[in-house]
């Protein structure tokens, strides 16, 4: 079906036409099928040959569908905060196409029906836990696969795994389920034995700045990717005495009395470690805290998207965070050769060292698209 033939559509009546045509056309073409189970346990009948892709509200996955084609042809529509990432990050100057993807058929968990049915998509990939969007796809007559951000405890190694396996089982022609896998495991492992003798009382007692205004301070407590992050490099998440999922709204106070000595600001907030030694933001005042006098506040990277979440950069995220908390065990490390080698070895991408560099300083605009900034 010709997508350029559709202008735009108004009203429910139009919107279930548009959705029975596509799948009548999808019937005459004799269109070949196949069942994959998604994250969130449904049975999903795809095409075996998926030309055009929408992602929802799963912001990291237009970015590793992206390196799993290594081609962003097949994506026609991704939200907004995924398109600022690749505007900001690696992903758009490696992939320019990717720029052309429409954004105006979400808004936050909102979907405009009439908007996402115009790019007429052979499978949309939502959040699984959003199971309202989840029936809304379906009743259009979409092929709708829910991915989960949480169904591994925030362990963003597993769930990369997960995604890049569940594409796997889309997509069996692009299989990179194992060496996905083989190289997360080997980074994590090396990582695990550098870390393991630290006395507990050396631990770097670290916070996780999620996203900030000048009336909000989000962070990760227990159940979120921070702690994740934490276990991971051998550190102690200060926060983790809070039990709420997802991010969680903190005091100064509470900053004060844990007194963190290193600071991660993820790219969900337009704040940089500068904001922070100079107190710009708000009324906020950072300066009795340990990770500000020692100037331990750094920014997290950005390659393909934002490295707080799960993605293709999962595992070269790990290695920077290790090294950037414990940097005399990791001091003979070079991590933007390791990025080099880590793109050119599990998916075929030659980066310049200068490209390799940019992730690990990332513009401020990348923190743009989301609910508090400053």
């Amino acid at each position: 079906m010709n997508s350029k033939k559709h202008g735009r559509l108004f009203g429910a009546a139009l919107i279930l036409s548009l959705s029975a045509a596509l799948m009548a056309g999808t019937a005459m073409a004799g269109e070949e099928t196949h069942v994959i189970t998604d994250h969130a346990g449904n049975e999903v009948e795809v095409p075996v040959d998926v030309e055009r892709i929408v992602v929802c509200d799963i912001y990291p996955l237009p970015s590793v569908l992206t390196i799993f084609f290594d081609s962003a042809d097949k994506i026609v529509g991704m939200p907004a905060p995924s398109m600022t990432a690749a505007q900001n990050g690696l992903l758009g100057e490696l992939y320019p196409e990717i720029l052309d993807a429409k954004t105006d058929y979400i808004n936050g968990s909102e979907i405009n029906m009439e908007e996402l049915l115009t790019l007429e998509p052979d499978v949309v990939f939502y959040s699984a836990g959003s199971t309202a969007i989840g029936d809304q796809l379906r009743g259009a007559g979409l092929a709708a696969v829910g991915v989960s951000v949480n169904k591994w405890e925030y362990n963003t190694i597993e769930t990369l795994d997960n995604w890049i396996s569940l594409l796997g089982e889309i997509f069996p022609e692009n299989e990179k389920t194992q060496i996905v896998s083989d190289y997360s495991e080997k980074i994590y492992s090396m990582v695990q034995e550098r870390v393991a003798d630290i006395p507990e009382e050396e631990r770097e007692r670290v916070f996780f700045l999620f996203q900030y205004s000048d009336t909000t301070l989000l962070t990760s407590g227990k159940q979120f990717f921070g702690q994740f992050w934490a276990d991971a490099i051998g550190a102690v998440n200060v926060a983790e005495e809070l039990e709420t999922d997802n991010s969680v709204a903190v005091s100064m106070e509470q900053i004060y009395a844990w007194n963190p000595g290193l600071i991660f600001v993820t790219n969900f907030t337009t704040a940089g470690p500068q904001d922070l030694y100079d107190n710009t933001i708000g009324t906020y005042d950072w300066s009795a805290v340990d990770a500000i006098t020692n100037q331990r506040v750094y920014k997290m990277p950005l390659g393909m998207y934002r490295s707080y979440t799960p993605g293709v950069d999962t595992p070269i995220t790990l290695l920077w965070l290790a090294q950037t908390a414990y940097p005399e065990l990791f001091e003979d490390i070079d991590v933007v050769a390791e990025t080099v080698k880590y793109y050119q070895e599990v998916f075929g991408i030659t980066l310049t060292e200068e490209q390799a560099a940019s992730i690990f300083a990332p513009s401020e605009a990348a923190g743009s698209g989301f609910a508090y900034n400053k």
